[in-house]
């Protein structure tokens, strides 16, 4: 049947049920457990028995959705899930209360019912509920996705997320351990002594990232304002304003194309320490990952695909150059000169190498030979100064600064600073910033007046960092696609005239 003649069949059981003077949408459900409370506590057959069960003598009443549904004479069996977990309703025509057996054969798959009864467990084993008495609470109009395969196309899957997690426990398994995570990584950070913080979404000037942002208007003030690309600026100005440690768990948005590895909308981390500086910074994200690790996963070494991944402390340290030259097989010497850099850059056909300077081009040769090669995390450091507005320089060689970006599982989690407290330097860099916007570059950074007003305040030596909050589920999930750890990620437009010119999907 089509999924219209599904819902006609299904409309004449709800008629049905209106004349047996049922509820199919009642205001509440009446339950004594939840499904799987008692899976967790009474599962294990050897432990209890059925007339172990039988002696407690425990009457539950319970909510689901029903999966299954089998008719065997004069008994019923059906399984219910509630978060996840399911338990089997055993229905038998001689035990039910009025209306008894007539309501059963208005059931479907994907309705929402209450059942009452003893706890006990079947021949076969199963953990059940003899039901007494059964109840409805939602009446489903529309079937499940097929009974035995699940939900598989992947665009559905995304579009329809409910579908999704009704069909596939690994799933609703998924977004499950995201949410421990993000727990796992705020309990962290407060017990490392941070305040979490809230700053503005809606901003006046997108600030603290490189990156093309989603411009909106606010009608009463007739200004334009942009979606964050990053909390950076403001957690620095409250720095300045007297908080020693500061972090937000929230959501940017970089107006950009989408891919396994990229959606518009995203949550980051942004943590800053007054006092701190990169090294510190450092100790912490190994630390915090490990910590989450084991508290949420159970273990320190991780799958990655056909890989593992050990998040235990301390991790990898290399320089941009040491790992050019080494996933390169590079002479490290070559690095040193500049036209040897842009030969190298023109030989792998990086885009208009001879208008990038030296810096730019190292980081091009990064991406190229070294970035997908960094499975096992890794801190790579020592960026070149074009790289990084924000940062401090590094002692003795102000063409590089003190930055540091965590790779693993071949891309980049984390990125972090010795943050640039000089106002004066700070300026500069936002003014050549501003001339590279002006020649065309719409991702470089405005300047922000303010920003710098509050570093000529005083800002003290402080450590920052930001980290991929869907990029660390990725990882610990063992997920290939940011999609299948954000619960509704941005899809095309599914008309085929509303889809031209829509980003196309990349690595």
């Amino acid at each position: 049947m089509q999924p219209n003649q599904y819902r006609d069949v299904r409309l004449e059981k709800l008629e049905k049920l209106k004349a047996l003077g049922l509820e199919a949408w009642p205001r509440k459900a009446q339950r004594s457990h939840g499904i799987a409370g008692l899976v967790a506590t009474y599962a294990d057959a050897e432990a209890w028995p059925n007339e172990k069960l039988e002696g407690l003598g425990l009457t539950v009443s319970v909510m689901g959705r029903i999966l299954t549904i089998r008719e065997m004479g004069k008994s019923v069996f059906a399984h219910l899930t509630e978060n996840g977990e399911k338990l089997q309703g055993f229905f038998r025509k001689d035990d039910l209360a009025e209306p008894g057996w007539d309501i059963l054969k208005l059931l479907d798959m994907g309705d929402f019912i209450q059942v009452s009864g003893p706890l006990m467990r079947t021949k076969t084993g199963e953990l059940s509920v003899r039901v007494k008495e059964v109840r409805f609470l939602s009446k489903a109009l529309l079937p499940l996705p097929e009974k035995w395969h699940g939900l598989q196309d992947k665009e559905q899957r995304y579009r329809q997320r409910y579908l999704d997690l009704i069909s596939n426990g690994d799933v609703l398994k998924t977004f499950q351990t995201r949410s421990r995570i993000v727990s796992a990584v705020r309990r962290y950070m407060e017990d490392q002594g941070y305040l979490e913080v809230e700053t503005p979404m809606m901003q006046p000037i997108p600030g603290g990232a490189t990156a093309r942002p989603f411009i909106t208007h606010h009608n009463a003030l007739d200004m334009d304002l942009y979606l964050r690309i990053a909390p950076e600026l403001y957690l620095k100005r409250l720095i300045v304003g007297g908080f020693e440690k500061v972090f937000e768990i929230n959501r940017n948005f970089r107006n950009e194309g989408l891919s396994v590895r990229h959606n518009p909308e995203f949550t980051m981390m942004e943590m800053y320490e007054a006092g701190s500086d990169l090294r510190d910074m450092m100790a912490l994200t190994e630390n915090l990952l490990s910590s989450v690790a084991r508290e949420v996963m159970g273990a320190e070494q991780l799958p990655w695909g056909e890989q593992v991944i050990s998040y235990a402390a301390p991790f990898r340290r290399l320089t941009m150059k040491d790992a050019i030259a080494e996933y390169g097989a590079l002479d490290r010497a070559l690095l040193e000169d500049d036209a040897q850099i842009l030969a190298l850059a023109q030989a792998v056909h990086v885009e208009d190498a001879a208008t990038k300077s030296a810096g730019t081009l190292l980081g091009d040769l990064f991406e190229h030979y070294a970035e997908k090669q960094l499975i096992q995390p890794t801190f790579i450091t020592d960026y070149p100064l074009e790289l990084s507005p924000l940062t401090k320089t590094l002692e003795g060689d102000d063409r590089f600064v003190d930055r540091f970006e965590l790779f693993i599982g071949g891309m980049e989690l984390a990125n972090a600073y010795s943050e640039l407290n000089d106002p004066v330097d700070q300026l500069a860099r936002f003014q050549a910033q501003m001339d590279e916007r002006e020649a065309g570059n719409d991702e470089a950074m405005l300047l922000d007046q303010d920003f710098i007003t509050s570093l000529e305040h005083g800002f003290p030596p402080t450590g920052g960092e930001g980290i991929g909050i869907d990029r660390m589920v990725m990882l610990l999930t063992n997920s290939q696609s940011i999609r299948d750890v954000i619960l509704f990620p941005l899809m095309r437009p599914t008309k085929p005239s509303e889809a031209a010119g829509s980003p196309e999907e990349t690595d």
